[in-house]
Protein backbone atom coordinates (compact mmCIF):
# COMPACT_ATOMS: atom_id res chain seq x y z
CA UNK A 1 0.00 0.00 0.00
CA UNK A 2 1.26 3.46 -0.88
CA UNK A 3 0.58 6.31 1.51
CA UNK A 4 -0.42 9.84 0.56
CA UNK A 5 1.63 12.93 1.24
CA UNK A 6 -1.14 14.02 3.65
CA UNK A 7 -0.73 10.83 5.69
CA UNK A 8 3.06 11.04 5.50
CA UNK A 9 3.07 14.60 6.84
CA UNK A 10 0.51 14.09 9.63
CA UNK A 11 -0.27 10.67 11.10
CA UNK A 12 3.01 9.06 10.00
CA UNK A 13 5.26 12.11 10.30
CA UNK A 14 8.47 11.61 12.34
CA UNK A 15 7.83 12.26 16.01
CA UNK A 16 9.87 13.53 18.93
CA UNK A 17 8.57 10.63 21.03
CA UNK A 18 6.75 7.43 20.07
CA UNK A 19 5.18 5.50 22.94
CA UNK A 20 4.50 1.81 22.40
CA UNK A 21 1.44 0.79 24.42
CA UNK A 22 -1.79 2.74 24.95
CA UNK A 23 -2.56 1.46 28.43
CA UNK A 24 -2.60 3.61 31.56
CA UNK A 25 1.19 3.98 31.74
CA UNK A 26 1.53 4.96 28.08
CA UNK A 27 -1.36 7.42 28.35
CA UNK A 28 -0.06 9.07 31.53
CA UNK A 29 3.43 9.32 30.01
CA UNK A 30 1.95 11.10 26.98
CA UNK A 31 -0.09 13.37 29.26
CA UNK A 32 2.96 14.45 31.27
CA UNK A 33 5.16 14.87 28.19
CA UNK A 34 2.65 17.22 26.54
CA UNK A 35 1.91 19.02 29.79
CA UNK A 36 5.62 19.73 30.28
CA UNK A 37 6.21 20.69 26.63
CA UNK A 38 3.11 21.30 24.44
CA UNK A 39 5.33 21.71 21.36
CA UNK A 40 6.57 18.11 21.61
CA UNK A 41 5.26 15.81 18.86
CA UNK A 42 4.08 12.58 20.51
CA UNK A 43 2.44 9.45 19.11
CA UNK A 44 1.10 6.37 20.89
CA UNK A 45 1.15 3.09 18.97
CA UNK A 46 -0.80 0.02 20.09
CA UNK A 47 -1.36 -3.37 18.49
CA UNK A 48 -4.91 -3.59 19.81
CA UNK A 49 -8.07 -1.76 18.86
CA UNK A 50 -8.30 -0.64 22.52
CA UNK A 51 -5.81 -1.02 25.40
CA UNK A 52 -5.69 -4.61 26.64
CA UNK A 53 -3.11 -6.28 28.90
CA UNK A 54 -4.15 -5.07 32.34
CA UNK A 55 -5.32 -1.45 31.98
CA UNK A 56 -8.91 -2.21 30.94
CA UNK A 57 -9.03 -5.76 32.29
CA UNK A 58 -8.36 -5.24 36.01
CA UNK A 59 -10.71 -5.05 39.00
CA UNK A 60 -10.94 -1.25 39.15
CA UNK A 61 -9.29 -0.90 42.56
CA UNK A 62 -7.87 2.44 43.69
CA UNK A 63 -5.62 1.00 46.40
CA UNK A 64 -2.03 1.04 47.65
CA UNK A 65 -1.63 -2.29 49.45
CA UNK A 66 -3.21 -4.37 52.23
CA UNK A 67 -1.53 -5.04 55.59
CA UNK A 68 -0.40 -8.60 54.84
CA UNK A 69 0.74 -7.63 51.34
CA UNK A 70 2.87 -4.76 52.68
CA UNK A 71 4.31 -6.91 55.47
CA UNK A 72 5.17 -9.57 52.89
CA UNK A 73 6.72 -6.95 50.56
CA UNK A 74 8.83 -5.52 53.38
CA UNK A 75 10.13 -8.99 54.27
CA UNK A 76 10.88 -9.90 50.66
CA UNK A 77 12.09 -6.63 49.13
CA UNK A 78 13.05 -4.53 52.16
CA UNK A 79 11.11 -1.96 54.15
CA UNK A 80 12.54 0.98 52.22
CA UNK A 81 11.40 -0.42 48.86
CA UNK A 82 7.97 -1.21 50.28
CA UNK A 83 7.54 2.36 51.53
CA UNK A 84 8.75 3.79 48.24
CA UNK A 85 6.10 1.77 46.42
CA UNK A 86 3.33 2.79 48.81
CA UNK A 87 4.26 6.46 48.43
CA UNK A 88 4.23 6.20 44.63
CA UNK A 89 0.85 4.44 44.65
CA UNK A 90 -0.70 6.86 47.13
CA UNK A 91 0.53 9.92 45.21
CA UNK A 92 -0.71 8.37 41.97
CA UNK A 93 -4.21 7.95 43.35
CA UNK A 94 -4.25 11.58 44.50
CA UNK A 95 -3.12 12.63 41.02
CA UNK A 96 -6.00 10.78 39.36
CA UNK A 97 -8.48 12.55 41.65
CA UNK A 98 -6.84 15.89 40.87
CA UNK A 99 -7.07 15.49 37.09
CA UNK A 100 -10.47 13.79 36.71
CA UNK A 101 -13.80 14.46 38.35
CA UNK A 102 -15.15 11.42 40.25
CA UNK A 103 -18.26 11.26 38.03
CA UNK A 104 -16.09 11.00 34.90
CA UNK A 105 -14.36 7.79 36.02
CA UNK A 106 -16.93 6.46 38.55
CA UNK A 107 -14.47 7.05 41.37
CA UNK A 108 -15.68 6.55 44.93
CA UNK A 109 -13.67 6.66 48.13
CA UNK A 110 -15.67 3.75 49.49
CA UNK A 111 -13.08 2.38 51.91
CA UNK A 112 -11.11 -0.85 51.71
CA UNK A 113 -10.84 -3.95 53.87
CA UNK A 114 -8.67 -6.99 54.40
CA UNK A 115 -10.33 -10.12 55.73
CA UNK A 116 -9.14 -13.15 57.66
CA UNK A 117 -10.92 -16.48 57.99
CA UNK A 118 -9.20 -17.73 61.14
CA UNK A 119 -6.94 -20.13 59.24
CA UNK A 120 -4.12 -17.57 58.96
CA UNK A 121 -2.86 -18.20 62.51
CA UNK A 122 0.64 -16.74 62.12
CA UNK A 123 -0.69 -13.55 60.51
CA UNK A 124 -3.49 -13.11 63.04
CA UNK A 125 -1.05 -13.52 65.97
CA UNK A 126 0.98 -10.54 64.79
CA UNK A 127 -1.96 -8.56 63.38
CA UNK A 128 -2.13 -5.78 65.95
CA UNK A 129 1.65 -5.37 65.92
CA UNK A 130 1.74 -5.24 62.11
CA UNK A 131 -1.06 -2.64 62.00
CA UNK A 132 0.65 -0.44 64.59
CA UNK A 133 4.03 -0.72 62.86
CA UNK A 134 2.64 0.07 59.41
CA UNK A 135 0.60 2.99 60.74
CA UNK A 136 3.81 4.48 62.18
CA UNK A 137 5.68 3.97 58.91
CA UNK A 138 2.88 5.30 56.68
CA UNK A 139 2.00 8.38 58.75
CA UNK A 140 4.29 10.66 56.71
CA UNK A 141 2.83 9.29 53.45
CA UNK A 142 -0.90 9.32 54.16
CA UNK A 143 -0.97 12.02 56.84
CA UNK A 144 -3.09 9.74 59.02
CA UNK A 145 -2.25 8.35 62.44
CA UNK A 146 -4.30 5.26 61.59
CA UNK A 147 -4.11 4.24 57.95
CA UNK A 148 -5.23 0.75 59.01
CA UNK A 149 -7.46 -0.24 61.92
CA UNK A 150 -9.34 -3.30 63.16
CA UNK A 151 -12.99 -3.35 62.08
CA UNK A 152 -14.25 -6.76 63.22
CA UNK A 153 -17.61 -5.25 64.15
CA UNK A 154 -18.32 -4.52 60.46
CA UNK A 155 -18.08 -8.18 59.33
CA UNK A 156 -21.80 -8.87 59.72
CA UNK A 157 -22.87 -5.57 58.14
CA UNK A 158 -20.81 -6.39 55.05
CA UNK A 159 -22.56 -9.75 54.75
CA UNK A 160 -19.32 -11.74 55.00
CA UNK A 161 -19.34 -15.35 56.21
CA UNK A 162 -16.68 -17.46 57.99
CA UNK A 163 -14.62 -14.30 58.48
CA UNK A 164 -13.07 -13.74 61.91
CA UNK A 165 -11.15 -10.47 61.49
CA UNK A 166 -11.42 -7.37 59.32
CA UNK A 167 -8.96 -4.50 58.80
CA UNK A 168 -10.27 -1.21 57.44
CA UNK A 169 -8.49 1.39 55.32
CA UNK A 170 -10.67 4.46 54.68
CA UNK A 171 -8.24 5.83 52.05
CA UNK A 172 -9.07 3.17 49.46
CA UNK A 173 -11.67 3.34 46.74
CA UNK A 174 -12.68 2.06 43.35
CA UNK A 175 -13.14 3.41 39.86
CA UNK A 176 -14.13 2.38 36.32
CA UNK A 177 -10.95 1.31 34.53
CA UNK A 178 -12.47 1.61 31.07
CA UNK A 179 -13.77 5.13 31.69
CA UNK A 180 -10.38 6.17 33.12
CA UNK A 181 -8.60 4.92 29.97
CA UNK A 182 -11.19 6.62 27.76
CA UNK A 183 -10.90 9.91 29.62
CA UNK A 184 -7.10 9.82 29.41
CA UNK A 185 -7.21 8.93 25.73
CA UNK A 186 -9.57 11.79 24.93
CA UNK A 187 -7.45 14.17 27.00
CA UNK A 188 -4.12 13.33 25.35
CA UNK A 189 -5.68 13.51 21.89
CA UNK A 190 -7.02 16.97 22.74
CA UNK A 191 -3.44 17.88 23.68
CA UNK A 192 -2.26 16.90 20.21
CA UNK A 193 -1.08 13.32 20.74
CA UNK A 194 -1.49 11.05 17.70
CA UNK A 195 -2.87 7.59 18.56
CA UNK A 196 -2.37 4.75 16.08
CA UNK A 197 -4.14 1.45 16.75
CA UNK A 198 -3.84 -2.02 15.19
CA UNK A 199 -0.13 -1.51 14.58
CA UNK A 200 2.19 -4.08 16.10
CA UNK A 201 5.84 -3.16 16.59
CA UNK A 202 8.03 -6.16 15.78
CA UNK A 203 11.36 -4.43 16.30
CA UNK A 204 13.33 -1.21 16.08
CA UNK A 205 16.75 -0.01 14.98
CA UNK A 206 18.80 3.11 15.62
CA UNK A 207 19.65 4.82 12.33
CA UNK A 208 21.85 7.90 12.55
CA UNK A 209 20.03 10.31 14.91
CA UNK A 210 16.63 8.57 15.00
CA UNK A 211 14.90 5.25 15.76
CA UNK A 212 13.22 3.34 12.94
CA UNK A 213 10.33 1.09 13.97
CA UNK A 214 9.40 -2.12 12.16
CA UNK A 215 5.67 -2.84 12.09
CA UNK A 216 3.05 -5.21 10.69
CA UNK A 217 1.75 -2.38 8.49
CA UNK A 218 3.28 -0.81 5.41
CA UNK A 219 3.83 2.52 7.09
CA UNK A 220 7.07 4.22 8.09
CA UNK A 221 7.39 5.11 11.78
CA UNK A 222 10.35 7.19 12.88
CA UNK A 223 11.10 8.90 16.19
CA UNK A 224 13.83 10.74 18.04
CA UNK A 225 13.03 8.85 21.26
CA UNK A 226 11.23 5.55 21.76
CA UNK A 227 9.35 4.68 24.96
CA UNK A 228 8.20 1.09 25.63
CA UNK A 229 5.13 0.94 27.91
CA UNK A 230 3.80 -2.55 27.17
CA UNK A 231 4.29 -3.80 30.76
CA UNK A 232 4.00 -7.61 30.82
CA UNK A 233 4.58 -7.81 27.05
CA UNK A 234 7.73 -5.64 27.07
CA UNK A 235 10.13 -8.57 26.69
CA UNK A 236 8.90 -9.04 23.12
CA UNK A 237 10.85 -5.87 22.31
CA UNK A 238 13.30 -5.81 25.24
CA UNK A 239 14.10 -9.47 26.01
CA UNK A 240 16.71 -8.69 28.69
CA UNK A 241 14.22 -7.07 31.08
CA UNK A 242 13.27 -8.77 34.36
CA UNK A 243 9.57 -9.16 33.61
CA UNK A 244 7.36 -12.17 34.20
CA UNK A 245 3.75 -12.17 32.96
CA UNK A 246 1.07 -13.00 35.52
CA UNK A 247 -2.52 -13.60 34.49
CA UNK A 248 -5.27 -12.27 36.72
CA UNK A 249 -8.71 -13.81 36.22
CA UNK A 250 -11.96 -12.11 37.16
CA UNK A 251 -15.68 -12.92 37.34
CA UNK A 252 -18.79 -10.80 37.91
CA UNK A 253 -22.17 -11.90 39.24
CA UNK A 254 -25.67 -10.94 38.15
CA UNK A 255 -27.38 -8.17 40.18
CA UNK A 256 -28.20 -9.16 43.76
CA UNK A 257 -31.10 -7.50 45.54
CA UNK A 258 -30.12 -5.73 48.78
CA UNK A 259 -26.45 -6.68 48.43
CA UNK A 260 -24.82 -5.61 51.74
CA UNK A 261 -21.25 -5.63 50.41
CA UNK A 262 -19.73 -2.17 49.95
CA UNK A 263 -16.05 -1.38 49.32
CA UNK A 264 -12.87 -3.03 48.12
CA UNK A 265 -11.68 -6.23 49.79
CA UNK A 266 -8.37 -8.09 49.94
CA UNK A 267 -7.57 -11.59 51.14
CA UNK A 268 -4.45 -13.76 51.33
CA UNK A 269 -1.82 -11.00 50.89
CA UNK A 270 -3.78 -9.53 47.99
CA UNK A 271 -3.99 -12.72 45.92
CA UNK A 272 -7.78 -12.55 46.20
CA UNK A 273 -9.65 -9.29 45.71
CA UNK A 274 -13.31 -8.39 45.38
CA UNK A 275 -15.65 -5.40 45.43
CA UNK A 276 -19.23 -4.46 44.81
CA UNK A 277 -19.96 -3.25 41.29
CA UNK A 278 -23.22 -1.52 42.05
CA UNK A 279 -25.35 -4.41 43.28
CA UNK A 280 -23.13 -7.04 41.66
CA UNK A 281 -19.98 -8.70 43.01
CA UNK A 282 -16.68 -8.57 41.13
CA UNK A 283 -14.13 -11.14 42.31
CA UNK A 284 -10.64 -11.83 40.98
CA UNK A 285 -7.30 -13.45 41.70
CA UNK A 286 -6.43 -16.92 43.07
CA UNK A 287 -3.42 -17.22 40.76
CA UNK A 288 -1.42 -18.51 43.75
CA UNK A 289 -3.45 -21.72 43.34
CA UNK A 290 -1.71 -22.33 39.98
CA UNK A 291 1.35 -20.09 39.65
CA UNK A 292 2.89 -21.96 36.73
CA UNK A 293 -0.36 -22.10 34.77
CA UNK A 294 -0.96 -18.38 35.35
CA UNK A 295 2.53 -17.31 34.24
CA UNK A 296 1.33 -16.60 30.72
CA UNK A 297 0.34 -13.86 28.29
CA UNK A 298 -2.74 -15.78 27.11
CA UNK A 299 -5.86 -13.66 27.67
CA UNK A 300 -8.11 -16.61 28.49
CA UNK A 301 -9.82 -18.00 31.59
CA UNK A 302 -9.31 -21.47 33.03
CA UNK A 303 -11.54 -23.92 34.87
CA UNK A 304 -8.96 -24.27 37.66
CA UNK A 305 -9.02 -20.61 38.67
CA UNK A 306 -12.67 -19.90 37.84
CA UNK A 307 -13.84 -22.83 39.97
CA UNK A 308 -11.65 -21.63 42.85
CA UNK A 309 -13.14 -18.13 42.53
CA UNK A 310 -16.67 -19.53 42.50
CA UNK A 311 -15.88 -21.60 45.60
CA UNK A 312 -14.55 -18.52 47.38
CA UNK A 313 -17.62 -16.54 46.31
CA UNK A 314 -20.17 -19.01 47.62
CA UNK A 315 -18.20 -19.69 50.84
CA UNK A 316 -17.27 -16.24 52.09
CA UNK A 317 -19.26 -13.65 50.15
CA UNK A 318 -22.60 -14.98 48.89
CA UNK A 319 -23.57 -18.25 50.61
CA UNK A 320 -27.30 -18.86 50.25
CA UNK A 321 -27.77 -16.22 47.56
CA UNK A 322 -29.20 -16.93 44.12
CA UNK A 323 -27.11 -15.51 41.28
CA UNK A 324 -25.42 -16.30 37.98
CA UNK A 325 -21.92 -15.52 36.72
CA UNK A 326 -22.51 -13.07 33.87
CA UNK A 327 -18.94 -12.09 32.96
CA UNK A 328 -15.52 -13.70 33.02
CA UNK A 329 -12.24 -12.33 31.73
CA UNK A 330 -8.50 -12.12 32.36
CA UNK A 331 -5.78 -9.48 32.24
CA UNK A 332 -2.01 -9.80 32.15
CA UNK A 333 0.12 -8.12 34.83
CA UNK A 334 3.88 -7.54 34.67
CA UNK A 335 5.82 -8.99 37.63
CA UNK A 336 9.50 -9.69 38.29
CA UNK A 337 12.14 -10.52 40.88
CA UNK A 338 11.78 -6.95 42.17
CA UNK A 339 8.51 -5.10 42.73
CA UNK A 340 9.62 -1.56 41.91
CA UNK A 341 8.75 -0.53 38.33
CA UNK A 342 11.48 -0.42 35.70
CA UNK A 343 11.78 3.18 34.55
CA UNK A 344 15.02 3.82 32.69
CA UNK A 345 16.90 4.46 29.47
CA UNK A 346 17.58 0.99 28.08
CA UNK A 347 19.90 2.13 25.28
CA UNK A 348 20.59 5.50 23.61
CA UNK A 349 17.21 7.13 22.80
CA UNK A 350 15.25 4.02 23.93
CA UNK A 351 13.39 4.10 27.25
CA UNK A 352 10.96 1.88 29.13
CA UNK A 353 8.33 2.23 31.87
CA UNK A 354 7.17 -1.28 32.73
CA UNK A 355 6.62 -3.88 35.50
CA UNK A 356 3.71 -2.39 37.45
CA UNK A 357 3.24 -5.56 39.54
CA UNK A 358 -0.55 -5.37 39.40
CA UNK A 359 -0.73 -1.76 40.62
CA UNK A 360 -0.74 0.12 37.32
CA UNK A 361 -3.84 2.15 38.12
CA UNK A 362 -2.13 3.80 41.10
CA UNK A 363 1.43 3.86 39.78
CA UNK A 364 0.89 5.13 36.23
CA UNK A 365 0.45 8.87 36.99
CA UNK A 366 3.71 8.99 38.98
CA UNK A 367 5.57 6.83 36.46
CA UNK A 368 4.44 9.19 33.69
CA UNK A 369 5.82 12.12 35.65
CA UNK A 370 9.19 10.40 36.08
CA UNK A 371 9.44 9.44 32.44
CA UNK A 372 8.68 12.99 31.30
CA UNK A 373 11.59 14.25 33.41
CA UNK A 374 13.87 11.47 32.21
CA UNK A 375 13.15 12.11 28.53
CA UNK A 376 13.68 15.86 28.88
CA UNK A 377 17.04 15.53 30.68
Amino acid sequence: MQISIWEKESFYAPKDVIIVGSGLVGLWCAWHLKKNDPTLSVAIVDRGIIPTGASTRNAGFACFGSVTELVEDAARFGEENMLQLVEMRYKGLQYIRKVFKPVTIDFELCGGYELFTGNEKAQITSLDHDIEHLNTLLKDITGRNQTFKRADKKIAAQGLHHVTHLIENKLEGYLHSGKLCQALLQTVQSMGVTVLNAIEISGFEKQNDHIELYTNQFVPLRTSKLLICTNAFARQLLPALDIVPARGQVLVTSPIENLPLKGTFHFDAGYYYFRNLGNRVLLGGARNKAFEEETTTELTTTNTIQQELEHFLCTYILPGYSYQITDRWSGIMGMGNEKLPIVKEVSPQVFCAVRMSGMGVALAPVIGQRIAKLLSS
